[in-house]
């Protein structure tokens, strides 16, 4: 504990330094969140379309704005947190955010439309195009809205926050569930991801439906701890048959085989959740100084002002 204790006042005084109070600011790290997403979501499409090779001209559609709506977020969240252009950020990532839903939602039904909606039954929506995964760019817009009309320093925002990063992981429990029933479960370690992101759906949920002390934010980040091991995991899985997969590429291999980026998208997720908690922990009743959490131990220690570009 001891030991705990001291690292804890170590990282406390590494984060307090004047380069890197922009940590604090958890606005600005969900925007940079959803831009990063947004970023390698185009990687996503290149290799997702690729098996077809973009053989219907609306599949270059999450490209196109996966490649440009990043840029035009980064830059207007430069615009306000450099120069107050308060405006500018508002409605710009108002427009990226509802048109980054409706890219979403569009896609869920391109993607049924490909077979789902032809026959109906559960093994054409197995077999057809992972109907979840344009979801992630509903999630990512819907960020994007709540950034922009709940106030941030609320326990409000953190509930939002934490109520879409459960429904990533909802997410990632569909689509592991769909994507591992694709070869019946071939091998009994895929049953791993989807029992993980079940269970931290159930897990984390609770936070935004109910009140919870500080000592029950420990679980949630031992939690988390297990999904971003279970993350990190699947993709060396996922590398490995890969590499040992028939092919001429490693391109061609992760195209036709198993996606390695896939299994990221837990500790993806578990960044996303830690900044929900963080904001939400704020809000808590502190525990008597004998009996403090850990979590209670990790504020106390990085404690900081409201940062001044909170506008």
């Amino acid at each position: 504990m001891a030991l705990a204790s001291s690292l804890l006042r170590t990282l406390g005084r590494i984060l307090q330094t004047p380069m890197l109070r922009w940590v604090f600011d958890l606005e600005l790290l969900l925007e940079l969140f959803v831009a990063s997403n947004l970023a390698v979501l185009a990687g996503d499409i290149v290799l997702a379309h690729s098996v077809n090779q973009f053989r219907r001209p609306e599949e270059y559609i999450p490209l196109y704005f996966s490649a440009i709506a990043p840029i035009l977020l980064l830059l207007v969240d430069l615009l306000r947190w450099r120069w107050g252009f308060h405006a500018a950020w508002r409605d710009v990532g108002f427009l990226i955010g509802c048109l980054s839903v409706l890219v979403g939602l569009a896609g869920v039904l391109y993607h049924l439309q490909s077979s789902f909606f032809v026959s109906h039954t559960l093994r054409s929506l197995t077999y057809a195009a992972p109907f979840a995964a344009p979801l992630a760019y509903t999630g990512l817009g819907f960020l994007l809205l709540v950034n922009r009309m709940v106030p941030q320093h609320s326990e409000e925002w953190a509930r939002w926050v934490i109520l879409l990063a459960t429904g990533g992981f909802f997410g990632n429990f569909v689509l592991c569930l769909t994507d591992h029933a694709t070869n019946g479960f071939f091998l009994k370690t895929e049953w791993i991801p989807v029992i993980s992101s079940a269970f931290a759906s159930g897990f984390l949920i609770v936070p935004v439906l109910m009140p919870v002390a500080r000592r029950y934010l420990d679980l949630c980040l031992a939690v988390l701890g297990i999904q971003a091991l279970v993350g990190l995991l699947g993709f060396w899985y996922h590398l490995q048959m890969n590499l040992v997969a028939p092919g001429t590429s490693l391109f061609e291999k992760s195209v036709n085989g198993a996606p390695p980026m896939a299994p990221l998208l837990f500790p993806n997720l578990v960044g996303l959740t830690l900044i929900g908690l963080w904001e939400l922990g704020a809000h808590l009743p502190t525990e008597d100084s004998a009996r403090q959490s850990i979590w209670g131990q990790l504020m106390a220690v990085t404690a900081t002002p409201v940062p001044e570009s909170d506008l």
